[in-house]
C-alpha cells in the first residue's frame, strides 16, 4: 500500500512538472507567433506603401513617356465606344404554337 502511494505520488509529481513545462513552451511559442505577426504586419505596411507608390497615376504616366515613348493621344484620336442598350429578347412562343417533331425510321422528318 505503502509502494502505491509514493508511485502516486510521483506520478502525481511527473504531470504537474509536465504541464508546467507545457505551458512555458507553449507561452515561448506564442511570443515567436507575436513577433512574427508583427513582421509580417511591418512587412504588409511596407508592401502597401510600394504598391501605392508603383500604381500613381503620374508614375505610369512618366514611365510611358520616358521608358516607353508613349505620347498622350491627340485631338480626335480618342473614340467612344459605349455598350449598346440591352435589347428585349423575343417573347417565347406559347405552347399552342410549339410542335414536336417525330422520328420516322428511315425517313426524314415531315415526310
Amino acid at each position: 500500500m505503502k509502494a502505491l502511494t509514493i508511485v502516486a505520488g510521483v506520478m502525481l509529481v511527473f504531470v504537474f512538472v509536465w504541464e508546467r513545462v507545457d505551458v512555458v513552451r507553449l507561452g515561448y511559442q506564442i511570443e515567436r507567433l507575436k513577433t512574427q505577426k508583427v513582421l509580417l504586419e511591418r512587412e504588409r505596411d511596407q508592401l502597401q506603401v510600394k504598391f501605392s507608390a508603383l500604381t500613381a497615376p503620374e508614375r505610369i504616366a512618366k514611365v510611358a513617356t520616358e521608358k516607353f515613348g508613349l505620347v498622350p493621344p491627340l485631338q480626335g484620336q480618342v473614340l467612344m465606344v459605349r455598350a449598346p442598350e440591352e435589347v428585349p429578347s423575343p417573347p417565347l412562343p406559347s405552347v399552342e404554337q410549339v410542335r414536336l417533331a417525330r422520328h420516322i425510321s428511315g425517313g426524314r422528318v415531315g415526310e
